[in-house]
């Protein structure tokens, strides 16, 4: 075990001491952790170790008697990040803890903590406060570390039978005057440690080339998990808040939305770059050591401050829309747009039948699942249409609030994935007529190049390779199993392939027109796939991970500059569509592979409200959809509890998004002691 004598000098002293000393525990920050087995983690030492195997089986007694679970880190000081909320916040993302499992982080040495819980847990925002600030805080100011893990657990035990979450009576621990006397005692000694260990990490900066790498203590491969679990966060805030606002702009204007689109757009450059660096990480070309950290690290840079600028606007956003102070006449408005979208449902779970008679499941298979989908979600907007309407009775209007705001956001969930079905349907028929008009083509090619002399019979290999594409293609044309754009892309490799062929013996203007029209048709192509992967993820991106929105904003950005490019130079433009087209199928196969992990995985429920939580929970609609930050990859961290209200009416229960950064979307507490 380690040495206890210089930490617990530190630790003890720290408790008369306070912050006297200012930043001589620097030399003990302590980044993010990874929990082991243990539910008690101590880097500190201010645990003994039967005190912390005693506290390790109180915490897992905890789970057995009230289904909650209770994880205590003891670090000196926190950092990276330092605040002890954004440190507990990430440690429990980095380590997948779900809504029904919760973290107490203590800074020994920086006299802070936090109890870090999910928005959607059972245990609700305002009893989490009284558990910190009753139970929690005294215990630690009087230096019974031991005693204020107990105390959260005996809190949370509480409030998940129905109580407060704060103790029967004040707690009534002292600290011992004998402590006290050792500690004074043993003062010098610290203050000479110090002040050696702050002249030591001196001497090593001056010894480098400038100030310590602040993350040169992660691993590469945490480091890469971090920046993949920044990308998801800040992809979902960014989302939500573009929601929002278009729901601002509906009602209030352009006029006053514009502040806020300003704020937004600059949040979306910066994560593009971060996405774009994580694209360059996941290409083929391989990367040194060295460029894989500082991209890495650039990625976390770049989300931290789209986020930090979202934040700041947060609350102006929130005063303009007024939710709280307005709640019926909101609830109105949510009420008749729920209304509308209902009334849509049949139309377009028909649509969807009409189109599986034609095409092939594998074609559909972005939209295979969108009225099922589209229903939970209107039954769980009906819920909180309810739930809102019983709280302005009773004259509560925050929790009003909450409520209409997931409602809102879970009405317009339903009608993007009402509306998907018809946009792949037009995608599906372009698709088709692309592709017939691209046989007739290829048979005019092989018809030219069987026509012309060919010695080494190159050209005869590459008409037999067209044919066989060009059969293979028109079997995907045929039937009532259709896959158009499976047929549209491999058709389009085989004109590429004969088009060299016959580069030789075409003419520059007729080189440049058979480009330009390759390109309309590419470019619609790509358009169709973007929006495809951009609706999928979009109402399903509580199980997306950071792969699938890498390859969607990459094949957006491509797009861009195809487009950009197109009367310019029509051949650079159709290579940067070609890159858009793949990009965007890769996106939704990773996409698909991650919802079918959080299904196959039992996240979703049946039917009924818990069902329709779940089914808010996988379209994000529910806050960080429960599952802790992304890097996901098919593998979901955390594990599900019910979610939702479990009445009373109180504000803690659902955790709709709202215009923000992740600042905004999680429980501001915790303190110094």
């Amino acid at each position: 075990m380690r040495s206890r004598v210089i930490l617990a000098l530190t630790a003890a002293l720290a408790v008369v001491l306070g912050g006297v000393l200012g930043g001589a525990s620097a030399a003990f920050a302590t980044d993010p952790v990874t929990l082991q087995g243990s539910r008690v983690l101590d880097t500190s030492d201010v645990l003994t170790d039967a005190q912390e195997t005693a506290l390790d089986t109180r915490l897992r007694s905890l789970h057995a008697s009230s289904g909650v679970d209770l994880w205590v880190v003891y670090v000196p000081t926190f950092t990276n990040p330092s605040r002890a909320e954004d440190w507990a916040t990430e440690t429990a993302d980095l380590n997948g803890l779900g809504p029904t499992q919760y973290l107490l982080a203590v800074s020994t040495d920086g006299r802070q903590f936090y109890l870090s819980g999910s928005s959607v847990g059972p245990v609700s925002e305002d009893q989490l406060g009284t558990i910190e600030n009753q139970r929690i805080q005294p215990a630690l100011a009087a230096g019974d570390w031991e005693g204020a893990a107990t105390a959260a657990a005996d809190g949370l035990a509480d409030a998940v039978n129905g109580g407060s979450g704060a103790p029967a009576s004040p707690a009534g621990a002292i600290f011992p005057i004998l402590l006290v006397v050792v500690l004074v005692a043993l003062g010098a000694l610290l203050v000479w440690i110090v002040v050696r260990s702050r002249r030591a990490k001196t001497a090593a900066v001056r010894a480098g080339d400038g100030p310590p790498d602040p993350l040169a203590g992660v691993s590469t491969e945490e480091l890469a998990q971090r920046a993949s679990s920044a990308l998801v966060q800040t992809d979902d805030a960014i989302r939500t808040s573009e929601q929002e606002l278009g729901f601002a702009r509906a009602q209030f204007g352009d006029a006053i939305a514009e502040e806020f689109s300003q704020v937004l757009a600059q949040a979306k450059n910066g994560l593009d770059e971060a996405f774009r660096l994580k694209q360059q990480l996941d290409d083929e070309i391989p990367d040194s050591e060295s460029d894989i950290r500082s991209w890495n690290a650039r990625i976390l840079e770049l989300c931290e401050q789209a986020n930090t600028s979202l934040d700041e606007k947060a609350q102006a956003f929130d005063d303009l829309r007024r939710l709280e102070q307005n709640a019926p006449e909101a609830l109105a408005r949510v009420r008749a747009e729920r209304t509308r979208v209902a009334a849509e449902a049949s139309a377009a779970a028909d649509a969807l039948a009409a189109l599986q008679r034609s095409y092939a499941p594998a074609a559909l298979a972005t939209v295979a699942g969108n009225p099922a989908q589209a229903a939970q979600d209107l039954a769980f907007a009906q819920e909180r249409l309810t739930s809102a309407e019983q709280s302005i009775g009773s004259a509560a209007g925050a929790a009003a609030a909450v409520d209409i705001r997931a409602a809102e956001d879970a009405v317009a969930q339903a009608d993007l994935l009402h509306a998907a079905i018809g946009k792949l349907g037009a995608d599906l028929a372009r698709a088709e007529t692309d592709a017939a008009a691209l046989v007739a083509e290829l048979e005019h090619d092989m018809a030219a190049a069987s026509g012309m002399p060919d010695p080494d019979g190159r050209l005869a290999a590459v008409v037999a390779g067209t044919r066989a594409r060009t059969d293979a293609a028109g079997a995907l044309l045929r039937g009532d199993e259709k896959n158009p754009i499976a047929a549209w892309e491999s058709l389009g490799a085989a004109n590429t392939e004969i088009d060299a062929a016959l580069a030789g013996v075409r003419d520059a203007q007729e080189r440049a027109q058979r480009a330009a029209q390759q390109l309309n048709a590419l470019l619609a192509q790509a358009q169709g796939q973007v929006s495809a992967a951009e609706d999928f993820i979009t109402s399903r991106r509580g199980a997306i991970g950071a792969d699938a929105r890498t390859r969607l904003a990459e094949a957006g950005a491509s797009l861009v500059q195809a487009r950009q490019l197109q009367q310019s130079d029509p051949a650079q433009a159709l290579s940067f569509a070609q890159r858009a087209n793949d990009l965007a199928a890769q996106a939704i196969r990773l996409a698909q592979n991650d919802v079918g992990a959080f299904q196959g995985g039992g996240m979703l429920g049946g039917g009924g409200g818990g069902g329709n939580v779940m089914g808010a929970v996988l379209g994000g609609i529910v806050i960080n959809s429960l599952l802790s930050g992304g890097g996901r990859g098919g593998g979901m961290g955390g594990m599900l509890g019910g979610g939702g209200r479990s009445g009373g009416g109180r504000s803690g229960g659902m955790g709709p998004g709202s215009f923000g950064g992740g600042g905004t979307r999680s429980r501001r507490g915790g303190g110094r002691f």
